[in-house]
Formats: C-alpha cells, structure tokens, sequence
C-alpha cells in the first residue's frame, strides 16, 4: 500500500507542477515568452525547452536506458535556436510530459526497488522520481516567478492572493477554495 500511494502522489506533485508552470506561461505573451531579465539568464522558453528535453532523455526507456541518452544535446537546451516558436518547444513539452507519465503510470510497487541509471549513477526507481520531482518543481517555481515579474501589475496570482488569506479555506484536497467571507 505505502508503495502504491508514493506512486499516486508522485502522478500528483507532477501534475500539479505542471499545471502551476502552464497557469503561469499561459499569462505571458509572445514577447514575454522569449524575454530573458539578463545576457546569462534563461527566458520562460528555455525553462520550457529545457524540462522538456530533461523528460525526454529520463523518461525514454526509463527502466532499460540511461536517463541521460547519448543524443541528448543539453547545452543547446538553454540557446534559442531556429524554429524555437513558442507552438514548437510547447508541444515539445507537452510531449516531454507525455512521457513521463506514459513511464510512470504503469509502474507497479515491486519497480520502486529497481535500479535505473541516470549519468552512470545508480538509482533506485523511488530515488529516480522524487529527483525528477525536486528538477520539474525548481522549474515550475522558476517559471512562475519570472512570469509574474515579466507580467507585473497585470499578474493573476495562481493561488491566494495577498492579503486574501481570510477569504480562503483548505479543502480536503489541499487546494484552497473561497469562503466569501
């Protein structure tokens, strides 16, 4: 049992990290997409091109294959490169998370002990998704913090707004909802 419910919160905080990073990029223009704040910082599209190039090489034959494939051009992750259109590197990450769940769903508990690599290193299968949960939180933390600076005024909070935390009650789910009060 404990092994089943890692794995449903494991579908859960990824979901969820997604849809913060999605709710967040969906509030950005064109323009915005592609702003970086400096010369060596990433833009919203980066971030986008780089999780989802990350998922690719992790979640491709995750039990038989490193997580780090030799194809994988990572460097050229954090460059805009021809045909990086916003359209492009988002149905690249909605592929990237296509695979992950399509890695992860079938799992069983007796996986969670197996051993994958990732960079040559040993993982277990447990180890391997709270790593990759910890990589896709950082980023979707990443997003959303630039895309609220980039959208400022105008940004829509994704969750209670300041100075709103007595209108807001937690669910049983966790999410808060509005009391009206």
């Amino acid at each position: 049992m404990p092994a089943d419910a890692f794995l449903d919160d494991a579908l859960r905080q990824f979901r969820k990290s997604r849809a913060l990073a999605e709710a967040a990029l969906a509030q950005v223009d064109e323009a915005q997409f592609f702003t970086a704040l400096g010369p060596d910082e990433n833009s919203l599209a980066l971030l986008v091109k780089h999780v989802a190039g990350n998922q690719a090489s992790r979640w491709t034959d995750f039990l038989t294959t490193d997580g780090e494939k030799p194809g994988r051009r990572r460097d050229a992750e954090f460059e805009r490169e021809p045909g990086d259109t916003r359209a492009a590197l988002m149905a690249r990450w909605e592929r990237g998370w296509g695979l992950l769940f399509a890695a992860l769903l079938p799992l069983q508990e007796a996986d969670l002990a197996r051993v994958v690599t990732i960079r040559g290193e040993p993982h277990t299968v447990l180890q391997a998704i709270t790593r990759q949960q910890n990589h896709y939180a950082w980023h979707a933390g990443q997003i959303v913090f630039l895309a609220r600076h980039l959208r400022g005024a105008r940004w829509t909070s994704l969750s209670i707004p300041r100075g709103e935390s007595a209108r807001f009650e937690v669910g049983k789910d966790g999410r808060p909802y509005a009391t009206g009060g």
